[in-house]
């Protein structure tokens, strides 16, 4: 509920402060004071465009701002969603700068102008006599035969399981195409991996091959070198091994006598061992050491494979390549694993499928039962707003592919008058027939949910006498169940509000101010008056207006 409404240098507002009631609250005033300034400055706080030219003293910024009473109206989410500090009284104000740029504020939290409007959503709506597009909207229609059908829990359990639903689907098409662009990589991932597979490398077997393949090239050189090297050591009378042992016998020879001569015998004895071992040695190795060319190009032709692989793939070493052989394995087995989360998430999806059908049929066979009621109420309501040849038909089709409110579609078919075919309402009804459909419409939907504050700027157009009598009665009575204000010319009309406020101007020398102020009940009676017979009021209009109020 608006309770109180605060504007500085808006226009042609200086500076207001109005506090409003719940209930049924009129505003009037005479064309050009001011009426719809007051509405542009409370559209501006609820997020519309605003700029520059809006500023009335160029030199300071414009303020708008308003308290609402919300606690009604299961915001508290919105708040939390939103990192907001929540209050039952919540303020709101929106600022505009001399520079032309603007700020908002929730409860002096700055916020961007989406939060704004999507708060406002909740908070206010201004219908006018001009803002009848809203009825040609298949969504508002819905939306009415939803509310009077008690649709609210329902609704918000289907869209939370459609919102999953729609998310699995974009998940499947994402994995689609991932999947659809990584398989044409796949087959040179496979071949690629097939290819180091294939060749079943082994970390330091390079070294390995490569002092084997020196090895086998020089095999006779090396022989020869060995033979020799166990030659001079053993071969002859005069080899180093003979000298050798010769040496250890003189050596042994002087131990008696020459104690020092012990450890110079122990010494030759031992390189003599170790000359012995490395003779034995060489002959062994110059037994094993044999060209042979098979085992050679056997040899070439592995180390072949690896230089080929390192040159490939631009790489230095076998554990770069047994590396490069992992991380295409992994790529392979993902790309393999796209078909299996395919069919996980397609699962999961048939299961929200049922589930979606399941609160689909339920929500159609409730719209389905509530239709012919809300046919009936609104043709009543038509009849008593001077419109008794009335036909309105919902028309509801069923959707080929489910949508965020299930899969029906609802159509408003209507005609004013007798004969005349219906159709779409916006093709048949006039300015003045519209509202007062619309104003039937809000006033069902009053009576089947909470809804914001309903400001009705002359809806009341186009219609006079005990017509507007009624139009009247009927918002006075859509405001025991929310807050309603009206704009109204109507005198009829003005006479039913519990609250009525006037905009006036106010001219000096240099300058122009509208203002609003709530009337004293003979304030009001004078103003009703004024709507009754003009500026010149004469004492019929005012015992008129006195019968119109008690």
């Amino acid at each position: 509920m608006l309770e109180q409404l605060k504007i500085k240098n808006y226009a042609l507002i200086d500076q207001l402060q109005i506090n409003f009631n719940k209930g049924f609250s009129i505003i009037t005033g005479e064309t050009g004071a001011g009426k719809s300034i007051l509405l542009g400055a409370l559209g501006v706080l609820l997020g519309q465009r605003a700029d520059y030219s809006v500023i009335r003293d160029k030199n300071k910024k414009c303020i708008v701002e308003a308290q609402f009473s919300i606690k009604n109206y299961n915001l508290i989410k919105f708040f939390e969603d939103n990192d907001l500090d929540y209050f039952d009284d919540t303020i709101i104000r929106r600022e505009i700068k001399p520079t032309g740029r603007t700020r908002a504020f929730i409860n002096d939290t700055p916020v961007t102008l989406n939060i704004i409007k999507e708060i406002g959503k909740h908070l206010v709506d201004i219908h006018s006599q001009h803002d009848t597009l809203q009825l040609n909207s298949t969504a508002f229609q819905l939306d009415v035969v939803d509310a009077y059908a008690k649709n609210t829990d329902l609704l918000k359990k289907y869209q939370k399981t459609y919102k999953i639903y729609t998310s699995l689907q974009k998940e499947i098409k994402n994995l689609q195409e991932k999947a659809k662009k990584e398989k044409s990589d796949f087959d040179y991932y496979q071949y690629q991996f097939n290819q180091i597979d294939e060749a079943k490398l082994e970390e330091n077997e390079q070294d390995t091959l490569e002092t084997e393949q020196n090895v086998l090239k020089h095999a006779e050189e090396i022989k020869t070198n060995l033979l020799q090297i166990n030659s001079l050591l053993s071969s002859n009378e005069v080899s180093i091994l003979s000298m050798l042992k010769n040496c250890t016998n003189i050596s042994d020879e002087i131990r008696p006598i020459f104690p020092i001569a012990k450890e110079i015998h122990k010494r030759l004895n031992s390189v003599y061992i170790e000359l012995q071992d490395l003779t034995n040695e060489t002959e062994i190795l110059s037994e094993d050491i044999e060209h042979n060319q098979e085992k050679l190009e056997f040899v070439t032709q592995r180390l072949d494979t690896i230089y080929g692989l390192q040159q490939k793939y631009n790489l230095t070493t076998i554990k770069e390549l047994l590396n490069l052989k992992q991380e295409l394995e992994v790529k392979l087995e993902k790309i393999s694993s796209f078909d299996d989360l395919i069919l996980e998430k397609k699962t999961l999806m048939q299961k929200q499928e049922l589930k979606l059908k399941k609160q689909c049929e339920e929500l159609s066979e409730n719209r389905k039962k509530i239709i012919p009621k809300v046919e009936k109420e609104v043709i009543k309501l038509l009849s008593l707003l001077g419109m008794p040849n009335s036909i309105f038909i919902i028309k509801k089709e069923k959707l080929s592919n489910f949508s965020n409110t299930g899969l029906d579609a609802i159509k408003f078919l209507f005609s004013a008058n007798k004969k005349i075919e219906v159709k779409e309402i916006s093709k048949v009804a006039s300015g003045g027939e519209l509202s007062r459909f619309m104003l039937s419409l809000k006033y069902l939907i009053s009576k089947s949910k909470v809804l914001p504050t309903i400001i009705f700027d002359e809806i009341d157009s186009g219609v006079s006498g005990e017509i507007a009598s009624r139009v009247g009665a009927i918002m006075k009575k859509m405001s025991s169940n929310l807050q309603v204000i009206d704009i109204t010319h109507l005198p009829q009309v003005a006479a039913q509000g519990d609250f009525h406020y006037l905009v006036y101007k106010t001219e000096k020398t240099d300058t122009t101010n509208s203002n609003i102020k709530k009337l004293n009940s003979d304030e009001r009676i004078t103003e009703i008056a004024k709507m009754l017979s003009g500026k010149n009021i004469t004492n019929a209009a005012i015992e008129n207006a006195k019968q119109l109020l008690y």
